[in-house]
């Protein structure tokens, strides 16, 4: 789904005034069939202010300390899978141009799991999603829901019928000893 950014800027007099007004498209991969991610701001460092309201170039999907990233991100239901015959090779090619470093963060032993040095801010819009830490633990979170986690292990499980769409801000933070 294409969702609409606003973004403002100043001119180079400081007034300020609208940058852009467009549709952001989502990025679809195909081994993630139906999930959506819709990359609406963000920095690798710390924004400086009178700017003109030009996107920042982020190099990966995570953001590194100093940066942020804000998105809206759509999981389909557990039951959607990838196309029969899927080319993995050509799937990752497209998923680490798309989406570059998240399969870095992805748990190759266990599907869906995976950490980053962020904290994540995280509203579900609608729908529902089972948020499943490393040692078990299951929470369901539904539309209204907030979330803020703090760089621990988890997966996103949508045992429902419908997708779950959640606004995501991630902040760059600093990890102190090994990930988990």
């Amino acid at each position: 789904m294409k969702i609409r950014r606003v973004v403002t800027g100043h001119t180079p007099e400081g007034k300020a005034t609208i940058a852009s007004d467009e549709l952001v498209d989502p990025q679809v991969l195909s081994m993630l069939p139906e999930t959506e991610f819709n990359t609406l701001w963000g920095s690798d460092t710390a924004c400086t202010f009178p700017d003109e309201g030009s996107p920042h170039p982020l190099a990966t999907h995570f953001p590194p300390v100093g940066g942020f990233r804000f998105s809206v991100i759509s999981i389909p239901p557990d039951s959607v899978k990838p196309a029969e015959g899927l080319d993995m090779e050509a799937a990752l090619k497209e998923a680490d141009q798309k989406v570059p470093g998240l399969l870095a963060h992805m748990d190759t032993n266990n599907p869906g799991m995976h950490v980053s040095d962020t904290i994540d801010f995280e509203y579900i819009i609608s729908g529902e999603v089972v948020l499943e830490l490393d040692d078990g633990v299951e929470v369901r979170l539904r539309a209204g829901d907030t979330l803020v986690q703090n760089g621990t292990r988890h997966a996103w499980r949508n045992r429902g019928s419908e997708p779950c769409r959640m606004v995501c801000c991630l902040i760059g933070a600093h990890r102190m000893g090994p990930r988990k």
